[in-house]
């Protein structure tokens, strides 16, 4: 831009010499030709943007779009507004265009036909369902636990996280198992200080042989012990972990404020350390219960029967 300025600034200061002592004396000066005076003269309209530098951009090329491509474009285009550019070259292409896909590329943005994309359907979120009363519904699930965190003898070996969260309280049981959702649901009933009305659980294999490959799936271990002990089990709909937000939620920080700071030497090792977590997390103030700990809002529940 200072260059273009410069340019301006000295023909206009050439421009106004000649006029005043002539061509001649002007190219002497000015260490030019009078060709060269004679041209800006002819331009010079009075303002500087006449002196500017036009573009040096040929006005055809010879291997540019032909009309009859244009005008294939153009009515594809119309016929395809949302076609993406390889999938609208595609198109072309089989109605005989030959072009490669870059110089489509460039004639659509200079022509201002790039595609249209089409608005996503804007999901709406079912109204969650609260639940009034501790016990009323419990998630379940499993976490496998890093492989990085395991180290020394237990290396190699696979460890797994089993949680379950009340979503009235948020009050926590957690259990290090090398695999075992029968012998969960029966612990986690021992401890949890209240009576379990429903368990909700994602489609895995260790909960439900729903998605299995039989027709006819058999009831695991699991949901007989449910159905011993007269508790609900709800299964979520399949691949839709959202729906299990709060104990997914509660593995991510397990994620955050324990795995990524804790290794385990051996099994017994990691369900000690896993203990001392859970109880951090019971006892801590959280914002939805009115800055109360989840066992805090247990003990008050049972005590007052108080609803937040």
């Amino acid at each position: 831009m200072e260059t273009v300025t410069q340019n301006i600034l000295y023909r206009q200061a050439l421009i106004t010499y000649a006029r005043k002592y002539g061509v001649t004396k002007a190219a002497i000066r000015y260490k030019t030709n009078r060709q060269y005076i004679y041209r800006w003269q002819k331009r010079y309209d009075g303002t500087p943007q006449s002196l500017a530098d036009k573009s040096r951009r040929p006005h055809h090329h010879p291997n540019e779009h032909t009309a009859d491509e244009l005008k294939l474009i153009e009515d594809m285009r119309k016929r395809n507004p949302n076609a993406g550019l390889v999938v609208f070259w595609v198109k072309l292409r089989q109605r005989g265009y030959t072009r490669s896909v870059t110089g489509l590329y460039r004639l659509l943005r200079r022509k201002g036909q790039m595609a249209v994309k089409p608005p996503n359907p804007k999901y709406i979120a079912k109204p969650y369902e609260k639940m009034q009363y501790t016990g009323q519904r419990v998630q379940i699930d499993v976490k496998f636990v890093p492989e990085v965190c395991i180290v020394g003898e237990a290396k190699g070996k696979k460890f797994y996280q089993y949680t379950a969260i009340d979503e009235y309280s948020r009050f926590r049981y957690l259990e290090a198992f090398t695999y075992s959702s029968a012998e969960f649901l029966e612990d986690m009933l021992e401890r949890f200080p209240f009576k379990v009305e429903c368990v909700q659980t994602d489609n895995g294999s260790e909960f439900t042989k729903r998605l299995g490959h039989t027709q006819k799936p058999t009831p695991t271990l699991f949901e007989s012990r449910l159905e011993q002990y007269g508790i609900r089990h709800k299964l979520i709909k399949p691949y839709t972990p959202r729906h299990n937000g709060k104990v997914e939620r509660s593995h991510r920080k397990d994620n955050e404020y324990f795995y990524a700071t804790h290794t385990f030497y051996s099994f017994d090792d990691f369900n000690k350390q896993l203990a001392v977590h859970s109880g951090n997390y019971n006892n801590f103030p959280m914002r939805p219960l009115n800055w109360m700990s989840p066992a805090d809002c247990v003990k008050t529940y049972i005590k007052r029967g108080e609803v937040f």
